[in-house]
């Protein structure tokens, strides 16, 4: 029996990884749903490749190229948010929930409510609403399998173990292109630079957060959630090779550490084939070859973002939400050349001092201090403006 699959975020690099690892096993997958952002015609081609039910486009001036892309073919072609809800719902067996920022909130939700299994690859929707995503969760029945290399390790780290049993988290950190730089040397980095991530092949944005080290505090966030320890009992390590990915340390002093080449095929292949294990391309590990591991604390001096993250979280309330919004407008501008590397992080240390809106309920709260934040940042942009 062939296990049925929706991609929201096709076109972007988690779903093409997705697609790569089907294409390798394609009698054991059926798509039903596909989206995008705005690339009709990458998403048409994709949906014809692999005979997809629906194939949907956020963006809808791009609906028309969608449609006629699709022309002549069974392929439904829809647009817009709420036909991203729609395809969410159809209630695949499993989704990759990839849609980069707060957009991927809502059809993420949407694809927990059904009672399946969702791989998450989104931080951002984790972040912002975290409480309200496991609620879901839980209330459906739906099992959430984290896609991030980080967090599947330690998912991994715990399969035959308890999280009662759990005494420590380890999150390990490339610590990106700038590891070695002072705060001087960063203050002329270009967006050039920021996304040359040297281990990982990513999106502009996410290789910006690695550049800053916010993606690790983003990852503090997910794994406060997802992983019951207490925040205490989560901690950072830079581990410059990206060889292992997490590690879980058990109340006896036992310590698990998921190991891998840094592909995100790697873990998308564990949520995707989990429970069992599929056989994939991937480059195996060879530590003969690496040599040597090598571990460093984290520099929250030169890097403030994973303290940020932290205060964030103990603040609790609508502070993660703001943040992960602050972070969006500040990453925007600076692939822009609006403003400089540095200001990324001074811009959501500015606006998570600026105010503190009441403690989002629901949806519509979350969303609501999405936009609010988003307005006060693009102000301290202009502020920053180089």
């Amino acid at each position: 029996m062939s296990k049925t699959v929706s991609i929201l975020g096709a076109t972007g690099s988690v779903g093409q990884s997705t697609l790569d690892l089907i294409r390798q096993h394609p009698e054991q997958y059926e798509i039903l749903a596909l989206t995008a952002n705005g690339n009709a015609a990458q998403l048409a081609a994709l949906a014809k490749e692999f005979s997809a039910q629906v194939a949907v486009v956020a963006d809808e001036g791009a609906y028309a190229e969608l449609k006629r892309q699709l022309a002549g073919t069974s392929i439904e072609a829809a647009c817009g948010p709420d036909a991203l809800v729609a395809a969410a719902a159809l209630g695949a067996e499993w989704t990759m929930a990839a849609i980069v920022g707060c957009a991927g909130l809502p059809p993420t939700l949407e694809a927990l409510r059904c009672g399946k299994t969702v791989a998450l690859a989104n931080k951002e929707a984790l972040v912002s609403a975290g409480a309200l995503m496991m609620a879901e969760a839980s209330n459906a029945g739906a099992t959430l399998l984290p896609v991030d290399s980080e967090h599947n390790a330690i998912f991994q780290g715990l399969q035959g173990g308890r999280i009662d049993q759990v005494r420590k988290i380890t999150l390990t950190a490339s610590g990106g292109p700038f590891r070695t730089w002072t705060r001087e040397q960063m203050a002329n980095v270009t967006a050039e630079q920021a996304v040359a991530h040297p281990n990982w092949d990513m999106g502009a944005k996410i290789s910006v957060d690695s550049a800053t080290m916010m993606n690790k505090g983003l990852e503090l966030i997910e794994a406060h959630y997802l992983f019951p320890v207490g925040l205490e009992n989560i901690e950072i390590l830079v581990h410059p090779q990206s060889v292992i990915h997490s590690m879980v340390e058990y109340r006896d002093r036992s310590t698990l550490a998921q190991l891998g080449s840094p592909d995100m095929r790697i873990p998308i292949a564990n949520a995707l084939a989990w429970p069992d294990r599929m056989t994939t391309n991937c480059e195996p590990l060879d530590l003969a070859e690496i040599g040597q591991l090598d571990f460093e604390r984290p520099d929250e001096n030169r890097f403030p973002a994973t303290r940020i993250a932290r205060e964030a979280i103990i603040a609790g309330g609508a502070k993660p939400a703001m943040l992960n919004a602050a972070n969006e407008v500040a990453v925007a501008a600076f692939l822009n050349n609006m403003v400089q590397f540095l200001d990324i992080t001074e811009i959501v240390t500015r606006l998570l001092d600026s105010y503190s809106p009441s403690e989002p309920s629901a949806l519509a709260d979350i969303f609501a201090i999405d936009k609010e934040s988003r307005v006060r940042a693009e102000q301290l942009v202009e502020e920053l403006k180089v």
